[in-house]
Order: structure tokens, then sequence, then C-alpha cells
């Protein structure tokens, strides 16, 4: 059983009992988060496609870690010939979840 979740402006394939990287969420660690914007859920075979949500569809997760960072994206900018180059780096911040359930 999978269901289509939209988290955070972002849609993710989730099963029961994975752990997923989101985009920041306020929840702190240990915290019970639910998601109602389900858009499809498949249960073994049977798919229900939402228009736009599944009605009365929520999936339960618990988040692991608040603080997570994504790896590091490098920015390198060279203009040939003029002595301009700058290496700028950044980590987006992340929350890790985990799927409980799918209600």
């Amino acid at each position: 059983m999978y269901a289509i979740v939209d988290i955070a402006s972002q849609q993710f394939k989730v099963e029961a009992g994975m752990e997923i990287f989101v985009n920041r969420l306020s929840a702190k660690n240990g915290e019970a988060v639910t998601f109602d914007k389900v858009l499809l859920i498949d249960e073994d075979g049977a798919v229900k496609v939402g228009s736009p949500y599944v009605e009365g569809a929520v999936v339960k997760a618990t988040v692991i870690d608040d603080d997570a960072k994504a790896k590091k994206v490098l920015v390198f900018k060279k203009i040939r010939r003029k002595g301009y180059q700058t290496l700028n780096g950044h980590r987006q911040k992340l929350t890790k979840i985990h799927i409980d359930a799918i209600a």
C-alpha cells in the first residue's frame, strides 16, 4: 500500500515505515504530524485518485530530526580573462520524518 502526498508543496510517494527528507517543517523532534493532502492511494491494486485530494485519507508521520542538512551544493562563477572567480556553497535545511500509517 502506498500513497502520493503533498508535503510542503512537494509530492512524495510514501509507504508505511519509510523515512524521507522533506522541506523544513515547524514540528519539533518526536512530534506527530498528519498530512491530509493525499493525491492518490493504492491498496493492493485498488487505486483511489482524488480530485484534487482523496476525501478522508490521512498520512500520519513522526518527526525524527528537525534540523537535518542536505548535501552541499557548490556554485562556482568565473569570467574569463578578467581575473574574476567566486565559489559559494549552500546546504538546505530539511526535516526527516518517519511515515507511521496511511489511513
